[in-house]
């Protein structure tokens, strides 16, 4: 299989979310939202990694989620506050392409750990007797290993197709950062199989965790139901719909992205949803998944006033 003409261009412009320069300085404070996010997810991580009651699977998953949507945020938003400051919407091809491999990584990661956090919940509650038995530490790591592989193998063979396409002219792509659909328009060579390729796996990659998702709250609630406690379910349901809101958030901005990615004239609606998709759903996750857990506040405490201390 040949590969396309590549050196045809060298370099692609980001259009942004507005063209509008009076919109640039609450754009690039939008922005710095991702320090939220960063330090967030850093303190989840820390705090985890600092308290050996937090050893859980939960929590191993938890960190790990932290750890993704770091990266997922890093491979966009930099790139976009560098742009805003210095009044220059260009990024080189390799730095496009490379962006672009690294966001569909995390994309994925971010998309199989919210199903293996839900999948652990549902041992948890349904099955809670053989939890240990079936949540070991070996499982959960090769759970953690398989998700990678597969989101290796995806975006790599993604970035391979887009390798195969020739550019000519137009270089403008109507977005924030390197989206894969926005860049196979610009092209002028076929990209039939590159186009079937990203919708049936990005597709596929979507449905199965989603179906396994809602598969395991489904089960969830069903156990909670049978719970005599008011109680009990009152708990169980605040923790349970605190998840769901980010899993319907997650995927209902990742499918509106999806669609919106492959209309023929792209609007800022649909770069709005990317905002939603790649920036508010990572900045909020620290917050449902931490701030309303009572280990985790427990375990915080214990760390500031550790570090109060040792002052």
């Amino acid at each position: 299989m040949e590969l396309g003409n590549q050196t045809a261009i060298s370099k692609f412009i980001l259009l942004g979310l507005s063209e509008d320069i009076d919109l640039q300085p609450l754009l690039f404070g939008l922005f710095l939202y991702m320090l939220v996010c960063v330090i967030g997810n850093l303190l989840i991580i820390l705090v985890i990694s600092s308290d050996s009651l937090l050893h859980t699977p939960m929590y191993f998953f938890l960190s790990n989620l932290s750890f993704t949507d770091i990266c997922f945020t890093s491979t966009t938003i930099p790139k976009m506050l560098v742009n805003i400051q210095t009044q220059s919407k260009a990024i080189t091809y390799v730095g496009c392409l490379t962006r672009m491999y690294f966001f569909m990584i995390f994309a994925g990661l971010d998309n199989l750990l919210l199903t293996v956090m839900a999948y652990d919940q549902f041992v948890a509650i349904c099955h809670a007797l053989h939890y240990m038995v079936i949540m070991t530490p070996r499982f959960c790591g090769l759970l953690l290993l398989l998700w990678w592989l597969i989101c290796l193998i995806y975006s790599l063979l993604q970035s391979l197709m887009v390798l195969r396409v020739s550019f000519c002219g137009e270089t403008e792509i109507p977005h924030f950062f390197c989206e894969l659909a926005q860049i196979l328009k610009l092209a002028c060579s076929d990209t039939l199989i590159s186009d079937i390729l990203l919708y049936f796996v990005t597709g596929l990659l979507g449905v199965i965790p989603l179906t396994g998702i809602l598969f395991s709250y489904s089960r969830i609630i069903s156990s909670i139901m049978g719970i005599s406690s008011a109680g009990g379910k009152y708990k169980a349901f605040s923790t349970c719909g605190s998840h769901l809101f980010i899993v319907f958030l997650f995927y209902g901005m990742g499918l509106g992205v999806y669609f919106t990615s492959g209309t023929a004239h792209p609007s800022r609606k649909g770069s709005i949803t990317s905002v939603m998709y790649t920036v508010v759903t990572p900045m909020l996750n620290p917050f449902i998944y931490s701030l309303r857990n009572r280990d985790m506040k427990g375990a915080l405490r214990k760390l500031f006033s550790r570090g109060t201390r040792s002052q």
